[in-house]
């Protein structure tokens, strides 16, 4: 009895484990689930207490899951981030770089309006930002300041395009899909629009004003919020 006893409390005790760690993935995706409503309504420096209470936990519960607010903000993107990643490895991997060029605006575009967001996480705009997270941002402007040049080396890339260009890009793509955000027709037509211009075939004779002292961490949509909302009414 005693060894059968011993087998029936093991059981129990597996099938207690099991459901409490089912029970611990179901909240940290109910989390992460609220962490990206909340950032699209308010931005990603949201306070953490508002995105527990839409995602139905208690705030011990979300630090549990996410100990630092950068930690939930890279488990909210973490698909999107990978997504981008993969789309510029590739452009630099395309024999055409014009093709490269295009792919990875249209990708990071096409990101920004199915997750409103997200742009701010891409930008690394976090509020805790480590030595790590600022060498693979760096790494990452690099990469595509490569891929500006081999675009302009081709012939393919309009000369007086600037890396710093794409920071004005997100810009005006933002405040398309913060207007329109379910219009998809738009957001594309926009991008079309812009990639055409860069084109060096389409550049005009008359060259550009200097380009925007812009970075891309340096793009003030970390926080946007729409008019009229507040946090309590989250």
């Amino acid at each position: 009895m005693t060894g059968e006893s011993s087998r029936i409390t093991a059981q129990g005790r597996a099938r207690a484990g099991a459901g409490a760690r089912a029970d611990a993935r179901r909240n940290r995706e109910r989390v992460l689930a609220a962490a990206r409503a909340i950032f699209a309504e308010h931005g990603i420096d949201a306070p953490m207490a508002t995105v527990a209470r839409r995602a139905g936990v208690g705030v011990a519960t979300l630090y549990r899951h996410f100990p630092t607010r950068d930690a939930l903000v890279r488990g909210a993107y973490q698909r999107q981030m990978e997504t981008c990643a993969r789309a510029l490895t590739d452009a630099l991997d395309e024999p055409d770089p014009w093709q490269g060029f295009q792919r990875l605006v249209e990708t990071v575009c096409e990101l920004q309006r199915e997750e409103r967001g997200f742009p701010a996480a891409f930008l690394g705009a976090f509020p805790q930002s480590t030595a790590e997270q600022a060498q693979a941002r760096e790494q990452a402007e690099r990469a595509f300041t490569a891929l500006v040049r081999r675009a302009q080396a081709a012939g393919q890339l309009r000369a007086d395009f600037h890396p710093s260009d794409l920071a004005v890009v997100l810009l005006a793509h933002c405040g398309l899909v913060t207007a329109l955000p379910d219009d998809r027709a738009a957001s594309r037509r926009l991008v079309a629009y812009l990639l055409q211009s860069f084109r060096a075939d389409g550049a005009a004779a008359r060259p550009l004003p200097p380009p925007a002292a812009l970075a891309l961490r340096d793009l003030p949509i970390a926080s946007v919020s729409p008019p009229g909302r507040r946090l309590s009414d989250a």
